[in-house]
Parts: C-alpha cells; structure tokens; sequence
C-alpha cells in the first residue's frame, strides 16, 4: 500500500497575485537569477501565462496514471507541476484533461514530458507549458508520489512553490520568499522604467549603465 498525502501549505493568494504582474524574466532576475527552469519548457501558445501555487506529481514516463489522479485532487488556482523523466516522445495530457482542468477552475499545467491537442488546447486557453509536442499516447500503470518535492526542467519544485510562466519561461519563487522577491521585481520594474525613459530622453546606454569604466578596464579602444 502507497499512502499519499494531498495536505500541504498554499502562498496567501495576495502574494500569488502580486507576483502575476512581474515577467518570468524579471522575477528571474529580481530574485538573484534563480528559479528558471530549462529555457526548452515552452506554452504550446505564446499568449498563455500562470501565477500560482505548485500542486506537483512524479510520472513514470509514457504513464499519465499520477497526472490524472493529481487533476483530481488540485485545487481552483493549482498549477499540476509534473515529473516524468524528461520523456519527450509521450503526449501525456491533452484536450480531455485540459477540460477537466478548466472544470476544477486549475490554475495551469507544467510538464517535463510531452503533450498532444495543441489546437483544441489553445482554443480552451488553458495555459500548458510542456517539453514537447507529441502524439504518442500513454498507459495507465504506474503509482508515485504526489504533493512532495519533485526536479522539473533542473529545478527542484516543493509543492506550495509559487510558479510564474509566461511566453518566454518558467520561473518558480520559493513559498517563503514570496513577499520579498514581488518587492524586489516592482524595484526591478521602476528601475528599468527610468531607464526607458532617460533613453527616450536621449541619454546613451554607455551613460546610464556607466560601461566607460569597465570599457577601460577591459582594454576596450573605440575610434570613431
């Protein structure tokens, strides 16, 4: 017998909502450049985003047993983090599952494997960041782990981990530093607006990043 436990410490929905506003890429950056799964982990369509809580579930590869029964447990706002040995060749989740998530009010799905019905899954909306794209199906074999820390695109994800994904990549932010690191992504959001703005002023980049120094150091000669 294989006990598994569904009980584990959400982020206030506050935080997760603050944190919605900031890019990938910025909170990335923000939060000293960690957090960023594998750049290949990509939405199946670039308008897609998700901000929220990691509900996170251990696959076998080519099984979709687990991923099932974590759709049914989630709740409204989870996003299902899936581990499944980075196999490629399987489309683990597709339209039917994308609507049972939809019908639970599920905040996304993250995969490290494959998945299949792009088409219907942009026409639903409901944002799917996977590695692949296949039309390989699964089986329905294999018993794991759910709601415990799993390594997803080279990050290890603990359920209650706030994950952000948008066009460009997958970001998770650790539940304990939530409050923090959506300070330090609206400083990173001021900051890079007064940039813009000198720019638009006419300011040069060598100016306002202050390279000329470090141009010098580097033994750097420009002519003009």
């Amino acid at each position: 017998m294989i006990r598994v436990s569904t009980k584990f410490e959400r982020p206030d929905a506050a935080l997760v909502e603050r944190l919605r506003a900031f890019s990938s890429a910025t909170i990335h950056e923000a939060q000293g450049r960690l957090g960023a799964l594998d750049s290949v982990i990509k939405p199946v369509d670039h308008s897609m985003s998700l901000c929220g809580p990691a509900f996170t579930v251990q696959c076998a590869p080519r099984d979709n047993l687990m991923l099932q029964t974590a759709i049914a447990y989630a709740r409204p706002g989870d996003v299902i983090v899936v581990s499944a040995g980075a196999y490629e060749e399987a489309g683990s989740f597709g339209d039917v599952l994308a609507n049972a998530c939809r019908s639970k009010g599920l905040g996304g799905l993250i995969t490290d494997t494959g998945v299949r019905d792009t088409e219907d899954l942009r026409a639903l909306g409901f944002p799917v960041f996977s590695r692949s794209i296949s039309i390989k199906g699964t089986v329905k074999e294999t018993v794991g782990p759910m709601c415990e820390p799993v390594t997803v695109g080279g990050v290890l994800v603990r359920p209650g981990d706030v994950m952000r994904a948008d066009a460009d990549g997958v970001v998770l932010v650790r539940r304990e530093d939530a409050a923090e690191v959506a300070a330090a992504s609206q400083e990173r959001v001021d900051t890079e607006a007064d940039y813009i703005a000198a720019y638009r002023a006419g300011r040069t980049v060598i100016d306002i990043c202050n390279l000329e120094p470090l141009l010098a150091a580097k033994g750097l000669v420009i002519e003009e």
